[in-house]
């Protein structure tokens, strides 16, 4: 590359490629670095992406000349949190191509199942490939699989491609190929290895950085280094770094470079290549500090070890010298040959060349310039690029002395690409050093001059990828990016002359002149020369021609240069030759480069660097200081003499001090000078060496001056020092009032949040060492980024790793809890998030920072004593199935949800229903029957924009309504089926009832030193599967608080089980699914399902409900026992527990009576009061006395007396509910309910909800259910395998039992063997049945029932064809009885070893077909457009598509155009006319429909809009009108945002709340909470006050600086709430009734 080609104008972006293999919706990335390669007579570049898609491109015009996918990529999201690569993970490590062969040699990460279908982290593979670059067709033998290989050197570890991440670009050695593997963020059971194979597609290595004898759950020494490659020498050796590990095997005990130990973690290590294509391991180096290194995780390897070019890199003894640098910040420079072992330096610190402490964390690989003596270029993070100088003393001793740095600094997020160097054919003073970063200009080009870098070329590229380089091939350049785009650079144009360049005027002595030298130019075009210019103190042109000269293709004309060198050294200037061209492409400027070197006869004494700075040292760190190195220089022909040193701490003018000689050299308070030179030979240098060792934190200076017969030079010593830094993280408060500092392991909250709410928190991190502390850095980061979560950080960029803080500095960071969109009346669910940090304070260590969010769906409708809904959502059921699926219509108009409830509530009925937006439902006998996929109810309520009142469905072809049901009379977990028995989606996440070979237990309270304590892990990876398959051989394993998983062979006691809704956090990597909560361990145990998917030995059915209260459960006790012929079931039914009890009995406790309180409490032993209070969670509290008592709801007391005075009451006393069980009482006012230690009755286990017991014979099984009268379904089965979901339902065999009924059940049983399963959650309940030799159902089959009840039958059974049927086989024969309790036919088959009948019918399901929608007809379009107010467009539009993002944004008319093209408004323009002709192009998504034409558009008028509008009143709050904002504010008092939710009810609503008189609407989302207007604001408009809320489409929220104001005016609402006279007012929905309007909400302190 030609510095002066690349410096010029012509030079710039030649094109770029677009790749076409897109991961979704995201593009395509290049984490691999681009292979240029040259196979015949073209070039082209090779490209392997993140979605394992290959591409060879020509590398001239960008043009894709072929392409190929491998296989499907590995995702992101099977990684538990780990956001360092996302969405997809294919090739990431830079492959290599074997010149002999033409083959492309790389590894990709998929999942062994090529479909895509089943992923998962423990799924993942990693295959190597061997690709012809030719045609991109596989080799022989090729692609390789990498999982499950043992480690050579440590067999009992084996490779999962799962955990592994393959980053390094790989090696092609002596015929063999190696590549490196680390870990995704360093989690998992991972362990660095070393993976080869020959070109034959032969694995000769699986080697282990982990190497034994620890436990292969140790983890460390991954080989990751920023993606840089593996260093070799072409002679059988391999160079590479490693990160940190626990394995930790060695402590203070030096250890020599070649024994190296078994764990090679934090190290450089040298591998040799045997003959066999196994490695094995020849030196190591471990910095001496190893062990705080792994602390703070501060890898070594987070860049590559770089081999140096041994023409110029060797001196005396050393031939071969490496160089590496890793997040400490610190650079190594090893003797490859020796690389120095485990604290073998002097005073057991590094035996390496020499190391330099830079200022701040290195992750790309140094760049390297053999020329001109040799310089090394390390790019450090934040911080300017370092420069260092090779020399070689006469001592045959190698030195690198750091000259200078660059004037600009690396991007301030990880990301600076890894050195790159590049010359003209070789020639000194042709230097270039190219920079790729993340931020700034993102290609950046310097051009190397002594001891420096100018920078002479930017350039701004998208996305370029971090940590990687340009390549580059024939005078272009390439560069990768993560937006699916390959870059290639270079110039257009050619030049029109061809002169001899560069000049080289050879050694001429200083002040002398050179020999004329003649400059031949060639016109290789006719073009015009306009000047010939040169700017110059040591070069000379003369003899000009006549200007302008008009030269002729092929002619020539000449001039003269001449060189008189002003000063000693190399000299360099351009000569620029301008021309006016008339061909086009060529260049209009010629550099001619003139060159020489000065020569002084006399010595010239030259210092270089002029200032030596030692920044971030820590006082007493190393013990034998820090080093640095000055180089003196003779750059006369003669020798030089120094006369002498001096000093000065003042100024660099004095007065000067002769310095203290020591023995270790001369002395100038904490620095020390070695191997000052006495004199040095004509043409030479020698390295002075100085040591830094301060007693003390602070700032030294010290000005040096040295005397000489070759002049006198003065040179700057500065250096700080500190302490060691101090972090301190804090969270703001989220009323902002303060901070809070962190406690390890204990979370923070943001409180509860609302749905279609988000709030911030802010996190800072502080260096609070002092001001004399050192930088503190960020080592690890990985703040939770993830698509679609609940709580996360807002970016990557923030406290990310690489950040420092000087003393007093602060960093912060936003996370978000956001809250999506739910129906209302769901329960409540807790989010989790973990950011994993650790910075350079040794005291700090690794954190797993965790963040806690109470999400709350919206209440209406009669709410509970503890403000959850009366009537909970059951879900999105299908209509017309068939009929009508409720069988009472309201007459409300446009009611909301909270109306329809209350209304149906109100007359008796248990089942509320909302549908078509504006239709009120209500049945006591009829039961929807399918319950559907959420996504089907998508109508807002014409009553309140913000709720869904049924819809259209997902493909806008049915009717579907939402179900809403008293908890107290129906139970609103029964499951429903479709028609082909496929699960059905359940809203909301639940707890797994099964995990791998586990069964789950229940939630169980924690205990002091833990339930479960042999293991154990915290972080964001965690969900109840993940925990599972971590805890692999472990008896028992528990999930809590979200993200920690424990696991272990015992349990400390038996566990205390509460209700399931009590396990309510979710697990951070599942939103669906729970890990148990704060103080609640999930509980697990080993094989309990193996033929169950139930929780226990038990049928149940139960009420799901919000965290904040207990479920009404149905009351069930089975016993089963199984034998090898047949299974029997009878149930019988007890009644549902409606109403609150004194719980009686819980473990060994037994109730004694209602107590009457006493002046100092009658229990004095010890004592909580919350607002999660029950029976059993007192119990367990007050475990170890012999009495506990519940008062006042809230109020728990233990005791081992009671206190005189305190006597038995009357029961009814006792009538407070427990605040967290509203079907249990807690004590009451003065009254305390008494229980007594070992007077329970003699049961298994007794609760208000649940009891059960079981046992098991080898020979028959008996098994007996109660459930609830009104809604309880059980079933029971033969079965080889059962199954259950977590989030969806299916039934295949199943019963239904009706309030006071009797059932029996025939169960199918096989030739080998009967199971009888009965399963069920919190929201569904399913099981399955198989034979051993047959088939099962393909739809919803039901046992046989016998009834004897007058009550109502609920079925979970019922199948939208009407039809059920069942199907088994036997050795002997089998046969089935089924019925279904909502289907009108029913089918039965019977089936033996020769024979099988069965019999079906189906009715078809009549679909809704009124719609809201009117065909307008077809309009003209128009500029402007007919339709303006919203569009989109889709090549996979439909009329309905349309229609339902018009009405999502609110407008009355839809049409569509030109196939794809949607557009929304409320009215045609006055230009638009309807009748036209052409409306005849068919929908691109639908042929059946028509989608306007050219310039023309199908219109559809939406007959139910609802126009936005003022809102005239808000209860006793009326509208006051549009006013202005004033400086200052029109209202102060109270303030908040909502960007997501706003309403002008939320607002008045929170101002009324905190007792203010005025509330105001400003831009949307802002509201305003005062007692008084500004008299400086003014009314205007009310249409001003235009910008609809953000919560609510159908609302106006002001607009900028214009404000919807509301006062509080109660005398002008009657009693009855309605307006007074002559006022108006809307009654709309609340979020609580009474003093609890908003109460939660408020608690997040907005």
């Amino acid at each position: 590359m030609d510095p002066n080609v690349v410096g010029s104008a012509s030079f710039g972006q030649l094109w770029r490629s677009r790749l076409t293999n897109d991961c979704g919706t995201v593009p395509e990335q290049i984490f691999a670095q681009p292979l240029v390669y040259t196979p015949g007579a073209t070039q082209y570049v090779y490209i392997a992406s993140t979605t394992n898609a290959i591409y060879k491109i020509d590398a001239k015009t960008g043009a894709i000349i072929t392409a190929r996918t491998l296989h499907v990529p590995f995702l992101q999201k099977d990684l538990d949190g780990c956001t360092d690569l996302q969405p997809c993970i294919g090739v990431t490590g830079t492959g290599t191509i074997d010149p002999a062969t033409g083959t492309w040699y790389f590894t990709a990460k998929t999942y062994a199942d090529q479909t895509g279908g089943t992923t998962g982290r423990l799924n993942g593979r990693y295959f190597v490939h061997a690709i012809d670059v030719n045609d991109l067709s596989d080799r022989p033998g090729f692609p390789i699989p990498l999982e499950g290989l043992p480690a050579r050197n440590n067999p009992k570890r084996l490779f999962l491609s799962g955990n592994q991440h393959q980053r390094p670009a790989l090696v092609l050695e002596n015929g063999f190929i190696y590549a490196g593997f680390a870990s995704h963020c360093v989690q998992y059971n991972f362990s660095g290895w070393l993976m080869g194979w020959d070109k034959g597609g032969k694995i000769v290595e699986s080697f282990a950085m982990e190497g034994g004898p620890e436990d292969v759950s140790v983890k460390g020494g991954g080989i990751w280094m920023g993606g840089g490659g593996i260093s070799s020498d072409g002679k059988g050796s391999l160079w590479f770094g490693t990160g940190n590990g626990y394995a930790s095997q060695l402590h203070g005990i030096p250890v020599p470079g070649r024994q190296p130990p078994s764990a090679l973690e934090e190290a450089a290590v040298h591998m040799s290549i045997n003959t066999d294509g196994s490695l094995g391991v020849v030196d190591f180096f471990m910095p001496f500090e190893k062990e705080q290194l792994d602390g703070a995780d501060k890898d070594l390897g987070t860049s590559p070890l770089i081999k140096l070019p041994e023409s110029t890199f060797s001196c005396g003894t050393t031939k071969r010298i490496g160089v590496i640098t890793g997040k400490s910040g610190k650079t190594y420079f090893l003797n490859l040959d020796d690389l120095g072992g485990y604290q073998n330096g002097p005073n057991k610190g590094d035996k390496v060349i020499a190391t330099y402490l830079n200022q701040n964390s290195v992750y790309s690989g140094a760049a390297v310039y053999p020329l001109e003596g040799g310089y090394v270029y390390i790019h450090v993070v934040q911080f300017p690029t370092v420069i260092f100088k090779f020399s070689c003393g006469g001592d045959g001793v190698p030195t690198f002395t750091y000259v200078g740095q660059t004037a600009d600094s690396n991007a301030y997020v990880l990301g600076v690409g890894h050195g790159t160097t590049t010359s003209l054919n070789g020639q000194a003073g042709t230097g270039l050093v190219w920079v790729s970063d993340v931020q700034g200009f993102n290609l950046r080009i310097y051009k190397i001059v002594q001891n420096g870098l100018n920078l002479i070329k930017t350039f701004q590229i998208t996305s370029v990828t971090k940590f990687t380089r340009p390549v580059f091939g024939d005078g272009r350049a390439y560069i990768g990016t993560t937006q699916g785009y390959l870059y290639a650079f270079g110039s257009p144009v050619n030049t029109p002359l061809l002169c001899s360049s560069p000049v080289d005027f050879g050694t001429v002595v200083t002040g002398n002149g050179s020999q004329a030298v003649t400059v031949q130019c060639k016109a290789n075009i006719t073009t015009t020369v306009t000047s010939i210019s040169l700017s110059s103190v040591n070069f000379n042109i003369s003899s000009l021609p006549n200007l302008p000269l008009q030269v002729q293709a092929g002619t020539n004309f000449s001039f003269v240069g001449t060189f008189r060198p002003t000063a000693p050294g190399p000299l360099a200037d351009d000569v620029i030759v301008n021309t006016t061209n008339s061909v086009a492409l060529y260049s209009t400027r010629t550099p001619i480069t003139f060159k020489g070197i000065g020569n002084s006869l006399k010595p010239v004494l030259q210092i270089t660097p002029n200032t030596v700075s030692f920044e971030g040292v820590i006082t007493g760190e190393n013990p034998d200081g820090v080093d640095q190195t000055v180089i003196f220089i003779n750059q006369g022909s003669s020798p030089l003499t120094i006369t002498g040193i001096r000093y000065s701490t003042t100024a660099e003018t004095g007065p000067y001090t002769a310095p203290n000689t020591t023995a270790n050299g001369l002395s100038v308070g904490p620095f020390t000078f070695t191997n000052i030179p006495q004199t040095i030979d004509s043409q030479s240098q020698s390295v002075v060496k100085i040591n830094f060792k301060p007693v003390t934190s602070g700032n030294y200076v010290v000005f040096v001056n040295v005397g000489s017969d070759g002049g006198n030079k003065t040179f700057t010593v500065a250096a700080t020092s500190g302490n060691q830094p101090k972090a301190l993280l804090e969270f703001l408060k989220i009323d902002g009032s303060g901070w809070v500092p962190y406690s390890s392991g204990t979370p923070f909250s943001f409180g509860d949040v609302y749905e279609q709410t988000t709030l911030s928190l802010q996190m800072r991190l502080t260096n609070v060492g002092g001001p004399q502390a050192g930088r503190l850095s960020v080592t690890v980061s990985k703040p939770p980024i993830v698509a679609n979560q609940v709580v996360g950080a807002v970016n990557n960029v923030d406290l990310g790793e690489g950040t420092t803080l000087l003393p007093g500095e602060s960093a912060n960071a936003t996370l978000f809890c956001s809250v999506p969109k739910s129906q209302v009346n769901v329960p409540d669910f807790n989010a989790s998030a973990v950011w994993t940090m650790n910075t350079g304070d040794p005291n700090f260590g690794k954190q797993d920072i965790q963040f806690y969010c109470h999400a709350i769906a919206e209440q209406v409708g009669p709410l509970t004593s503890n403000g959850s809904a009366l009537y909970p959502y059951v879900g999105c059921y299908k209509e017309n199935n068939p009929g009508r699926q409720l069988d009472t219509q309201r007459p409300l108009n446009n009611p909301t949800i909270d109306a329809c409830i209350k209304d149906c509530n109100a007359q008796g009925f248990k089942l509320a229903g909302l549908e078509y937006q504006k239709e009120c439902w209500c049945s006591n006998t009829k039961v929807p029957v399918q319950k559907v996929d959420e996504l089907n109810c998508n109508f807002f309520c014409n009553g309140n924009v913000s709720q869904i009142c049924g819809g259209n469905g997902i493909n806008h072809d049915g009717s579907y309504i939402s179900l809403f049901g008293d908890r107290t009379r129906f139970n609103v977990s029964a499951p429903s089926s479709t028609s082909s028995g496929v699960p059905m989606p359940t809203a909301g996440p639940s707890i797994p009832r099964s995990a791998g070979g586990y069964g789950y237990v229940g939630c169980a309270s924690e205990v002091p030193g833990r339930l479960i304590n042999a293991k154990s892990f915290s972080n964001s990876s965690n969900s109840v599967d993940f925990c599972g398959q971590y805890c692999s051989g472990s008896k028992y394993f528990g999930v809590e608080y979200g993200s920690e998983c424990y696991c272990g062979q015992t349990l400390a006691g038996t566990p205390t089980i509460n209700p399931d809704s009590d396990c309510n956090t979710l697990c951070p990597a599942n939103s669906t699914q729970y890990c148990g909560t704060g103080g609640r361990v999930q509980l697990y145990q080993l094989g309990l399902n193996s033929t169950s998917t139930s929780s226990s030995a038990s049928s149940s059915s139960s009420v799901s409900s919000s965290s904040s209260s207990a479920p009404a459960s149905v009351s069930a006790s089975s016993t089963s026992s199984t034998s090898a012929s047949s299974t029997s079931s009878t149930s019988s039914t007890t009644p549902t527990q409606t109403s609150p009890i004194i719980i009686q009995s819980y473990k060994t406790w037994g109730y004694t009576g209602c107590y009457n309180e006493v002046g100092g409490r009658a229990l004095e032993g010890k004592t909580y009061s919350k607002n999660t209070n029950t029976v059993e969670s007192c119990a367990d509290f007050c475990d170890g006395f012999t009495l506990f008592g519940v008062e006042y709801g809230v109020e728990c007391y233990c005791a081992n007396k009671l206190k005189a005075g305190s006597t038995n009451q009357s029961d009814a006393d006792c009538n407070m509910l427990c605040p967290a069980n509203n079907l249990e009482f807690c004590g009451a006012g003065n009254r305390i309910q008494l229980y007594t230690f070992g007077t329970a009755p003699n049961v298994t286990t007794t609760s208000a909800n649940s009891t059960s017991s079981s046992t098991t014979s080898a020979s028959s099984t008996t098994s007996s259910a109660s459930s609830s009268s009104a809604s309880a379904s059980s079933s029971s089965a033969s079965s080889s395998s059962a199954s259950d979901s977590s989030s969806s339902t299916s039934s295949t065999v199943s019963s239904t039992v009706s309030s006071s009924s009797s059932s029996s059940t025939n169960s199918v049983s096989s030739s080998s063997s009967t199971s009888s399963s009965v399963s069920s959650s919190a929201s569904s309940s399913s099981s399955s049945i198989s034979s051993a030799s047959s088939s099962s159902s393909s739809s919803a089959s039901s046992s046989s029932t016998s009834s004897s009840s007058s009550s109502n039958s609920v079925s979970s059974s019922a199948s939208s064809s009407a039809s059920s049927s069942s199907s088994s086989s036997s050795s002997s024969s089998t046969s089935s009885s089924v019925s279904s309790s909502a289907s009108p036919t029913s089918s039965s088959s019977s089936s033996s070893s020769s024979s099988t009948t069965s019999s079906s019918s189906s009715t078809a399901s009549p679909s809704a077909t009124n719609s809201p929608w009117l065909y307008v007809g077809c309009a003209s379009e128009t500029n402007p457009r007919a339709l303006s107010g919203a569009t989109f467009a889709d090549d996979n539009m439909t009329v309905d598509k349309c229609k339902a993002f018009c009405v999502q944004k609110n407008f009355p008319l839809a049409g569509v155009e030109y196939a794809r093209e949607c557009y929304c408004g409320t009215g045609l323009s006055p230009s638009s006319s309807l009748g036209q002709q052409g409306c005849t192009t068919p929908c691109g998504g639908n042929s059946a429909q028509t989608c306007g034409g050219s310039s023309r558009l199908n219109v559809y008028n939406y007959t139910m809009w609802v126009p936005p509008r003022t809102v005239p009143s808000v209860g006793s709050y009326m509208s006051q009108g549009c006013f202005k904002e004033v400086p200052g504010r029109a209202i102060t008092g109270f303030s908040f945002v909502n960007q997501t939710g706003m309403t002008v009810e939320l607002c008045v609503g929170v101002c009324q709340n905190k007792g203010f008189t005025y509330a105001g609407l400003e831009y949307a989302y802002e509201c305003y909470c005062g007692n008084a207007i500004s008299d400086k604001s003014v009314q205007v408009d009310t249409r001003s006050c235009n910008k609809l809320c953000s919560g609510s489409q159908t609302e106006f929220c002001g607009a900028g600086s214009l404000l919807n104001v509301y006062m509080n005016q109660p005398g002008n609402v009657t009693q009855q709430g309605l307006a007074a006279p002559g006022t108006t007012t809307t009654k709309r929905r609340t979020r609580r009734n009474g003093k609890k309007i908003l109460e939660r909400f408020l608690k997040t302190g907005i």
